[in-house]
């Protein structure tokens, strides 16, 4: 917890970086810049004032791998903002949180439940465990197709199916905004005593506001890992891994995040976080309430216009058996329902405006907004928009039917069987790469990632389906970029020609 000489207006890592800063002292020590003293010209007037704060773990200034001082002060003060017994701060994003979550959890062999729609870094998490994985498909959004939330019941069966099972790993919320009340997966697992692990990290923000969902550690989760640079004010690859309760293995936490992060850690992204965990202390509530303020006006404006649909359309919804839907209602997706503009072409007339988007999906157009974003930035917004309907409208003849389940996903089984994963024979076996058609009842080589938003279609020795086929070629055929793999240029998978063929 906090130490009782803390206050939360304080930012105890940022104020003794910045007094370091006015000693005007010489630098005998990394980085090799020099406080900026190295900067080519053209690189000052961007980068100058940042460098000179671009410090290591000399005297004062604390060691990330064994905070004492400044960052431990700074790390009890966000464990005290966000609700935690203890916060962990992350450079690398929260892909670390996720593969430092998996690997104090589950050791080779170990059984884990996860949500089918997961980020990469929770795959390659298992991967460096060699544990495996028993994935719960997720609902699907009937109107877009858009894949969301694990259901309860679907939680509870694989748990009588796989009572070994250390953990429960979910994504709340989605990368769309769409969650679930998680108060019934943490009383589930906890009566069965195991644990609840959260990638949060889309929702730094949660919490903070009666309305915004609530945030997973105030659900009762054991380890929550959040992207503070995605949705509050941190640098890009700032995040923090927060913990609470007995069941997680806090030395096991600190041993893996010794080895996953670097040993010259950003001082900046770490000042970042100090500062937006400040704001969020100290003026949170607020700082949403402006942001919660315009997005209302942003959209009261898109519901007037005709050519677009808004995805989630209601702020929170009962949908049965006790379940909860919640949506962060910063986040809003907008698409063409009669589908003659595509999302390619959406975002390309917004992008032409100077209006960049956070992705698309083939149809939906991601928009991300934050309290951060002015009312003249929405305006403008709603103002590219408009000029945009205006020329849909000009090209039809009439408004066609909006058509319904506009993206294909592949269909998933609701609970799969173990599925092994091992870093050590990943490249094991002989492969060949081969037409998609022929890649049907194969096993993949590869694993196949549409990005974004980052969430695996396949991984390696997972059989290929004619569903699966299908999503992908749906995918490439709008634009969409993969990692992991050539198709996005080929058309081609990766197979595996030595391991037993499943029809």
């Amino acid at each position: 917890m906090c130490s009782e000489h803390l206050h939360k207006a304080q930012a105890p890592l940022f104020e003794a970086m910045v007094a370091h800063h006015a000693t005007r002292s010489i630098s005998l020590h990394v980085p090799g810049h020099k406080s900026g003293q190295g900067l080519l010209e053209e690189g000052t007037s961007f980068l100058q004032s940042i460098m000179s704060i671009d410090y290591t773990e000399i005297t004062g200034l604390d060691d990330l791998h064994h905070p004492e001082g400044v960052i431990r002060e700074a790390e009890q003060l966000a464990a005290a903002c966000f609700g935690a017994e203890e916060t962990y701060f992350l450079i690398g994003g929260s892909t670390i949180g996720n593969l430092a979550m998996i690997g104090a959890v589950c050791q080779r062999d170990d059984l884990i439940l996860v949500q089918r729609n997961v980020h990469k870094s929770v795959i390659h998490g298992l991967m460096l465990a060699g544990a495996q994985a028993i994935f719960l498909a997720p609902e699907v959004d009937q109107e877009t197709g858009v894949a969301t939330y694990v259901h309860i019941e679907v939680v509870k069966q694989a748990m009588e199916q796989y009572p070994n099972a250390k953990a429960l790993f979910i994504t709340n919320p989605n990368y769309y905004g769409i969650g679930t009340d998680l108060k019934p997966f943490a009383e589930l697992m906890h009566e069965k005593g195991k644990l609840l692990l959260v990638d949060e990290a889309h929702g730094a923000h949660f919490g903070f506001h009666e309305e915004v969902p609530a945030s997973a550690l105030s659900q009762g989760a054991d380890a929550v890992v959040q992207s503070t640079h995605k949705m509050l004010t941190a640098m890009t690859m700032g995040a923090m891994l927060h913990v609470q309760g007995p069941r997680i293995n806090r030395k096991a936490i600190q041993h893996l995040l010794a080895m996953l992060q670097s040993s010259s850690p950003s001082y900046p992204i770490m000042a970042s976080l100090d500062l937006a965990r400040k704001r969020m202390h100290t003026e949170g509530h607020a700082w949403l309430e402006q942001g919660l303020h315009m997005m209302k006006e942003f959209r009261e404006n898109l519901e007037a216009l005709p050519c677009f649909h808004v995805y989630p359309r209601e702020n929170q919804q009962a949908i049965g058996a006790g379940v909860v839907e919640t949506t962060d209602p910063f986040k809003i997706a907008i698409y063409d329902p009669t589908l003659i503009l595509s999302g390619a072409e959406l975002k390309e007339r917004l992008e032409a405006e100077g209006c960049y988007i956070e992705m698309t999906d083939g149809y939906l157009v991601l928009l991300v907004f934050t309290p951060a974003n002015s009312r003249e930035d929405m305006l403008r917004v709603v103002q590219v928009l408009s000029n945009i309907c205006l020329d849909i409208m000009n090209r039809k003849q009439e408004l066609q039917a909006p058509i319904s389940n506009i993206i294909k996903l592949p269909t998933y089984a609701p609970i799969s069987s173990p599925i092994r994963f091992d870093h050590r024979v990943l490249f094991q076996g002989t492969t060949q790469m081969v037409n998609i058609e022929e890649a049907i009842g194969k096993r993949s080589g590869e694993m196949v990632i549409p990005y974004p938003p980052g969430i695996p279609y396949l991984y390696p020795g997972e059989v290929i389906t004619a569903s699966v086929a299908e999503a992908l070629v749906f995918l490439a055929r709008q634009g969409i970029r993969f990692q992991g793999t050539y198709f996005g240029q080929t058309h081609k998978l990766t197979i595996y020609t030595d391991h037993e063929e499943t029809s």
